[in-house]
């Protein structure tokens, strides 16, 4: 859509036509990161196979205004074993968020699903960087399906917003 002024084309910058669902990202930022390499330099040597990668995932979110909601998405990684840990890294990646036009009903799954997927490319770039940073070959995590996690908490009748 766009405005005319004096022949010149504007862009509509007031948000969507009509009450349909919309989101805008007003900040993102690392809330916390730690990159661990605790046998260093011996961890950085040439090894026989690929050690053992444990990935974990949160998502938490909390109300800040009427309609601005801030989602932290948790990325862990672990290369290694407890006895031959190589790397750690953690990060917690943060959005703030406005949300118009869902639904109240529908409102924790579209944050809880949209947000972090917004989110992620950003988060997986930081933490490969971190590991990549930290002397290994970068840590590209695979895309995460968002809608599987939100349900796998709803089923484990874990709560997914503070």
């Amino acid at each position: 859509m766009s405005d005319t002024d004096n022949g010149n084309a504007r862009p509509n910058l007031e948000g969507p036509v009509g009450n349909g669902p919309s989101v805008n990202v007003l900040a993102q930022y690392v809330k916390d990161l730690s990159f661990e390499n605790p046998r260093a330099p011996n961890s950085l040597q040439p090894r026989q196979s690929s050690p053992p990668i444990n990935i974990n995932v949160n998502v938490s979110a909390r109300q800040l205004g009427q309609t601005e909601i801030e989602v932290t998405l948790t990325l862990e990684a672990r290369a290694g074993t407890q006895e031959d840990l190589l790397f750690h890294v953690e990060l917690a990646y943060a959005g703030v968020f406005r949300i118009a036009g869902v639904p109240p009903e529908h409102t924790q799954a579209f944050v809880m699903i949209e947000c972090p997927r917004l989110l992620f490319p950003f988060a997986r770039q930081i933490v490969a960087d971190a590991v990549r940073d930290g002397g290994f070959p970068p840590l590209m995590i695979d895309p995460i399906d968002f809608v599987s996690l939100y349900q796998q908490n709803l089923a484990q009748n874990r709560p997914v917003a503070n």
